[in-house]
């Protein structure tokens, strides 16, 4: 796939720190307008050229449009010529996606590309069977995910990802549209896999970021991340992914990032669990989502009921959840039984 060469109309829903991010770097090169749906942020963002809430420090590149009325921006891309290879790119944590897709039914949309990662509490759902559930399979719909910090995407440094899609055709368009400068754009037709390994990890990096609070070492966390991938891959297989997946960036290349990177929530949440702080207030101090958090008992919840032996992932949802402390689960994960490793 050659980048493309001619501007592509973008509009990226959701101007959190990732949506802002991923905007930033898509508008060095397309005309791209970024949604929030807060008109008071939008307006200090817009007299700012800065996201000061959730991405101070970054400014806005002079072409990027804001705004806060959706419809004007859909219309950016539903009433673009199909030359400008139009995408609709959804930046919303996955509690959000539903609602966010509901404002979405009914209308023209030519694609969605959603940047969340996790299931769907309640119903344990991936992104892509709330899409279909909520605008149909007819909307060619795709996951953008891997190893991605917003902070270092803002700055404009190295970053790859993947994009997975069972259309062809989507596929191409992002991968035209993203992959260019430092942004590399791998792609994939195992949605699930991504998903999984893109929602998972988050949970991983939490358990790690505890070991590493409670001062375990370099030995424990190099095998926590090892036996995180292998039931990461478990429970992936299990729901009909690729293996070789877990492999590639939305797998190991994500796990590592998010486990071991200091900009990662879920770490940090790791590391204040380990401190003995309660889970409201890591939440607060946090100020910005940590997808692990509601994915460690979405997880829990579909490994059980698929019988899917995941120790790490009940491990940290018993410390969030259930009153545990990160010292004594860590003791019952190293009292575990062995077992062959491949298993």
């Amino acid at each position: 796939m050659q980048e493309q060469k001619t501007p592509s109309k973008i509009t990226v829903l959701g101007a959190g720190a990732w949506g802002t991010a991923m905007a930033i770097a898509l508008a060095r090169r397309h005309d791209v307008l970024l949604w929030g749906r807060n008109p008071a942020q939008m307006a200090e963002t817009e007299a700012a050229r800065e996201n000061l809430h959730y991405l101070p420090g970054y400014p806005l590149p002079a072409n990027l449009k804001l705004g806060a009325d959706l419809d004007a921006a859909l219309a950016h891309v539903v009433e673009a010529d199909p030359e400008q290879a139009p995408l609709l790119v959804l930046a919303c944590p996955v509690a959000g996606l539903r609602p966010l897709l509901e404002q979405l039914k009914g209308r023209a949309v030519p694609n969605v590309v959603w940047l969340c990662k996790g299931f769907e509490a309640g119903t344990g759902l991936l992104p892509h069977q709330v899409k279909d559930e909520v605008l149909g399979q007819a909307v060619p719909g795709a996951a953008l995910s891997g190893p991605s910090f917003a902070q270092e995407v803002a700055r404009g440094l190295p970053c790859a990802l993947t994009v997975a899609s069972t259309s062809e055709a989507l596929r191409d368009r992002v991968v035209a549209a993203a992959h260019g400068d430092n942004l590399r754009v791998y792609s994939c037709d195992d949605m699930v896999g991504v998903e999984v390994g893109g929602a998972v990890k988050n949970v991983m990096a939490i358990a790690t970021g505890a070991a590493d609070g409670l001062g375990l070492g370099l030995n424990a966390r190099a095998a926590l991340i090892t036996r995180g991938l292998a039931e990461i891959t478990r429970l992936g297989v299990h729901l009909g992914a690729q293996p070789a997946t877990f492999m590639g960036l939305a797998g190991m290349g994500d796990l590592i990032l998010t486990c071991t990177g200091d900009l990662s929530r879920n770490r940090r949440v790791g590391l204040a669990l380990a401190q003995g702080k309660q889970l409201d207030t890591i939440v607060a101090e946090l100020g910005h989502v940590a997808e692990g958090v509601p994915c460690a008992k979405s997880v829990r919840t579909l490994a059980h009921r698929l019988g899917v032996d995941m120790p790490i992932t009940n491990a940290v949802a018993a410390v969030l959840f259930d009153g545990e402390s990160a010292a004594e689960m860590t003791q019952q994960l190293l009292a575990r039984d062995p077992r062959d490793e491949l298993a």
